[in-house]
């Protein structure tokens, strides 16, 4: 795939927004989009500059079934299901020690991962 495919592709999906197929395409071609991030239209471009800031910082995207404990997590939570939050605290552990992960906790499960220190109470 040449520059002018690729740099048409991420912009078509940034526009459609089919953010996971831009994601991919920047991902696999870091390097080559920042040097010509100018030709980038202004959504693709803030969504490159997004992840490049991602990465650079240390931080790894979430996997799907990463995405999923953390909506189990907060399912529990919410419910006041303290079985349920307890075996997915203890089956997701380092996931849960991620400091980036905690945002995506709503306030239930971090109240609830905060009381069973689980999570920094803050």
């Amino acid at each position: 795939m040449n520059v002018d495919e690729l740099l048409e592709r991420v912009n078509s999906c940034a526009d459609d927004l089919d953010l996971v197929a831009a994601r991919k395409y920047i991902e696999e071609n870091r390097e080559l989009l920042a040097e010509n991030r100018h030709r980038l239209k202004r959504n693709a471009r803030e969504l490159l500059d997004f992840i490049l800031k991602m990465q650079d910082s240390g931080n790894k995207a979430l996997q799907r079934n990463e995405i999923a404990a953390i909506n189990a997590i907060n399912s529990y939570a919410t419910k006041f299901d303290l079985r349920g939050l307890k075996v997915a605290v203890k089956n997701h552990s380092e996931l849960i020690l991620r400091d980036d992960v905690i945002p995506y906790f709503n306030t239930d499960a971090k109240i609830m991962l905060a009381s069973m220190n689980a999570i920094p109470k803050s």
